[in-house]
């Protein structure tokens, strides 16, 4: 990214003034709050990199995810400070942070019954006797007091090894039904008789003490914050920021240095654009600065400087709060500061961030390609090495794989032509944006064709159909087919293994025909073997057409993957809500005049719906006829064309989501290619083995015997 000098309007200047947070000062008001991201103590390097980028970009606080304190209430995916041999990989991260001149914040956590530590297994902890989180068949115990003092001890322990690493803020973490502080104040998990249990007063005690506990280890020279879920949108149900969520922020007003604060669960904090607007959280948490003079920190999906200082004038915040906008941009303050926003990269909130987390890999981003690759890959999100060959670039296709190859050769200095056959570009991304609550996906499109329109080595070819002969005489040597897939007709998908029995004459439609406005009309069923959000929305968008829809998964429940995304539930009530029936762990088996045979997926038994049409969401197959048609002329052919090279990029060589695609496009602007390579195109975290130490199996047991046999000593 090239140094500009600030030219942005004043309005924005409050964006950038010095906060002071207890012995410790913020350099602006841009604060990236605790986000899981699947790395973690697996991948420390990685985790490390990526908040180094986030401080480069401009975050005045950058903060860890969650941070064990001990191993009676571990998450296996995140961080942890146990005890002193956690520091090294911890001081490196705030290493990385301090080199930008950011403060490093780490949010000490204790997960009580929300975890099963089936790593470490102990028996989890509890105010009272309580079932796991989940479907663990684990309970976790009731706290005894010696229990309770030793969480204290831990906490304090924990922040004072947090001071030795480096941090700068040190967090007591009482939010999003996760945590021991938050359990103690829940009534649905406090059912204590003692001082610790039945008024709000003795429920918050232990989060006072804690608070205490760390303001009197490390407070000379760290601050201390709590974060905390003042509503979990359950009504009497559950805590509520007209009633006891505002009683503890007033209760404990001006005991931290900080209070960042949100929904709880995080569920309800961290939804999606489908079905939350930027700022939804104002009014759950606009009350908080008015019972306390310490700053405050609160998120919404922020990505309008507009909205920004809104939320700063008008008494809501101090800090500007992100998670996911600082994933999608990590170098949003700089942008901001030096008034290039054209260049903000805006966070869809379609959470495959948190799916990544969710499943235990380095977190990625639908619109940033190098999150999660900073470490792994060398990848900068801003910076890319210019280009290292004579190549020209014909890239086909201009949906979300094609928009971003064509982008990030432009930037490297390729000369590219990217030709598509649809006059409005975007593709896929273009067209499943108009569909219900999906309308911030259209960003993915909207950013890079802003970015590709100022660069003079990029030709945009609009309404363009390229076949094999067009591309022979592009004059180009490398040729990317980005030309998508089509949803399947015939039923094919993670079900049904081949064609299934529908008649000629059968109205069967799949999602291109809904996109493309061909629209069915009566009693419609909806089968969704895809199990991601297409399902969902296609029955919405029938619904509002008027038809009368029946829901058909053969999973157990609708839209199974957004489980990972953290919306499954909304989504399953919006289609519950919009259908006329859901049937859950049946498959559509053939279709009949006006009927369709359902199948139950664990018995076999066949039931009997009214259908006048189908909307198949099962399967999906390239496109890539361009591609298969340039190979078929041989090497020969295509070397006397002067193209060295073809690759398939994105949904045309598998499939899949839309931030697969946009990784696959990215790939190929850095490496020219897509192929699968003989080496390891990433590094990777490597575990010494200390063989002076006595294995933990007799010896006759293989690590036993590998280590006679003298074999490496990295795993």
């Amino acid at each position: 990214m090239e140094n500009r000098t600030p030219r942005r309007p004043a309005r924005y200047d409050i964006l950038f003034e010095p906060v002071r947070i207890g012995p410790v000062t913020a350099k602006n008001r841009f604060y990236q709050v605790p986000h899981c991201n699947g790395m973690g103590r697996a991948f420390p390097s990685s985790m490390a990199a990526m908040r180094g980028v986030k401080a480069e970009g401009g975050w005045g606080v950058v903060v860890t995810e969650q941070c064990d304190v001990h191993h009676s209430g571990n998450h296996q995916r995140e961080i942890r400070i146990w005890d002193e041999k956690d520091l090294p990989y911890l001081t490196r991260a705030t290493d990385e942070i301090h080199r930008h001149g950011a403060l490093a914040g780490v949010e000490l956590a204790h997960n009580g019954s929300y975890v099963g530590n089936l790593e470490s297994r102990t028996i989890p902890v509890a105010p009272s006797l309580k079932a796991v989180r989940g479907n663990l068949p684990i309970t976790a115990r009731a706290m005894d007091k010696d229990d309770i003092r030793a969480v204290r001890r831990w906490h304090r322990t924990a922040a004072l090894n947090a001071r030795r690493a480096g941090f700068d803020i040190v967090y007591i973490y009482a939010g999003h039904d996760m945590t021991l502080p938050v359990h103690f104040l829940s009534r649905r998990h406090n059912h204590r008789t003692d001082e610790y249990g039945g008024s709000l007063e003795n429920r918050a005690r232990l989060l006072r003490e804690l608070i205490e506990d760390a303001k009197e280890a490390v407070g000379d020279t760290c601050a201390v914050a709590v974060r905390f879920g003042v509503d979990e949108l359950m009504g009497p149900r559950g805590i509520g920021a007209e009633d006891e969520g505002r009683d503890v922020v007033e209760m404990l007003a001006e005991l931290p240095d900080l209070w960042d604060v949100n929904l709880s669960n995080f569920d309800n904090d961290g939804q999606t654009s489908r079905f939350s607007d930027e700022a939804f959280q104002q009014n759950y948490v606009k009350f908080v600065k008015s019972v306390t003079s310490k700053p405050v920190v609160g998120v919404g999906r922020f990505t309008s400087p507009d909205t920004m200082v809104s939320m700063i004038k008008g008494g809501t915040l101090d800090l500007i709060g992100a998670a996911r906008p600082s994933i999608a941009d990590p170098f949003l303050p700089r942008k901001i500061e030096e008034g290039r926003f054209d260049d903000l990269r805006e966070c869809i909130g379609c959470n495959i961030c948190v799916a990544g987390d969710k499943a235990s890999v380095p977190m990625r981003c639908t619109q940033n390609p190098t999150m999660g690759e900073e470490w792994r890959r060398g990848w900068h999100p801003e910076y890319i090495p210019p280009k290292d060959t004579d190549d020209t670039v014909l890239v086909v296709g201009a949906g979300p794989a094609g928009l971003e190859a064509a982008r990030a050769l432009g930037q490297r200095g390729y000369d590219v032509m990217l030709a598509d056959r649809d006059r409005e570009l975007g593709g896929r991304v273009t067209l499943e944006s108009r569909l219900p609550g999906l309308g911030e996906w259209a960003r993915v499109r909207d950013w890079r064709l802003t970015q590709l329109r100022r660069m003079p080595n990029v030709q945009l070819l609009p309404d363009n159909e390229i076949t094999a002969e067009m591309a022979l005489e592009a004059e180009c040597s490398l040729v990317a087919v980005a030309t998508g897939a089509a949803w399947r007709a015939d039923g094919v998908g993670r079900y049904h293994s081949f064609p299934m029995e529908i008649p000629a004459d059968t109205p069967v439609f799949t999602p291109d025909d809904i996109m493309a406005g061909r629209l069915p009309s009566g009693r419609v069923v909806v089968f969704d073997d895809d199990h991601y959000y297409m399902g969902g929305v296609i029955a919405e968008r029938l619904a509002e057409h008027g038809c009368e829809v029946t829901f058909v998964t053969p999973d157990s429940v609708v839209s199974s993957f957004t489980q990972f995304t953290a919306e499954q539930k909304r989504v399953q009530r919006r289609v519950m809500e919009k259908c006329a029936a859901v049937h859950t762990s049946k498959a559509l088996l053939r279709a009949e005049p006006g009927a369709a045979r359902l199948g139950c997926v664990y018995t076999g038994r066949e039931t009997e719906v009214a259908a006048d049409a189908f909307v198949l969401v099962t399967g999906m197959v390239p496109r890539d006829e361009l591609y298969t048609g340039l190979r078929a002329y041989g090497e020969d052919v295509l070397g006397a064309a002067g193209i060295r090279r073809v690759v398939r990029l994105g949904d045309c060589l598998g499939p899949g989501i839309i931030a697969a695609a946009v990784h696959s496009g990215h790939l190929f602007a850095r490496t020219l290619d897509t192929a699968i390579t003989d080496e390891t195109p990433y590094r990777r975290e490597n575990v010494e083995l200390d063989w002076d130490q006595p294995l933990p199996l007799s010896s006759g047991g293989v690590w036993a015997r590998e280590k006679r046999q003298g074999h490496g000593r990295q795993l």
